[in-house]
């Protein structure tokens, strides 16, 4: 049996997910920079980054399940996984950001807010956690991964298939929804950690 930090499926979905996310800012980067009105040339491309995002992103229930039903949880998944979503999201994120057809969607102060969301996380659980603490993930947190991959995948979506001007409609107004959507779940997900962590504030300040 082959052994290491590799020798169970989790750990090397884990792995071949933050693959994937490196391969589609690949595709972002050398095929997705085009101006709007060459979009309809590069829609192929669009939709081999959707598709790639979803497997991506559907292979983090994977790897936990997986992780979970064999009692496989390990100290590099604990770091490994919420370090590739983080990856994968806020990457897909950025590029959307810049690039001429998806910036109107992912304006910089809605990728900024998360990220500094995630900033703030993250310092409060290594503060908890160096103090002997536990701070897992809570509900919100994982409805706001839900919100974001399907703002993701929408707005992609959008650009990489035909639609007819009603689907595009109905489609282009859940985009926005799912957007505004990252920014309230992100922002609240951020608070109720802060409120968790209050009561370790409180006993290290006296």
């Amino acid at each position: 049996m082959s052994r290491g930090v590799f020798a169970h499926w989790p750990n090397r979905i884990t792995a071949l997910r933050f693959l994937g996310a490196l391969a589609l800012f690949a595709v972002f980067g050398v095929w997705c920079d085009r101006p709007l009105d060459e979009v309809a040339a590069i829609k192929p491309v669009l939709a081999l980054a959707f598709w790639l995002f979803i497997a991506t992103a559907a292979s983090d229930f994977l790897d936990g399940y997986l992780a979970r039903r064999g009692n496989l949880i390990t100290a590099f998944g604990r770091i490994a996984d919420p370090f590739v979503d983080k990856v994968l999201i806020l990457g897909s994120m950025i590029y959307l950001a810049v690039l001429p057809w998806s910036r109107d969607f992912f304006p910089a102060w809605i990728v900024v807010v998360i990220l500094a969301r995630e900033f703030l996380v993250t310092g409060i659980r290594g503060y908890v956690e160096s103090l002997g603490g536990q701070f897992p993930a809570d509900w919100f947190g994982k409805v706001k991964m839900f919100t974001q991959c399907f703002a993701v995948a929408t707005v992609l979506g959008l650009a990489a298939f035909e639609l007819t001007p009603e689907a595009r409609g109905i489609w282009t107004a859940a985009a926005e929804v799912f957007v505004m959507a990252t920014v309230l779940t992100s922002v609240g997900s951020g608070l109720s950690y802060v409120i968790k962590a209050r009561s370790v504030f409180a006993e290290t300040a006296r």
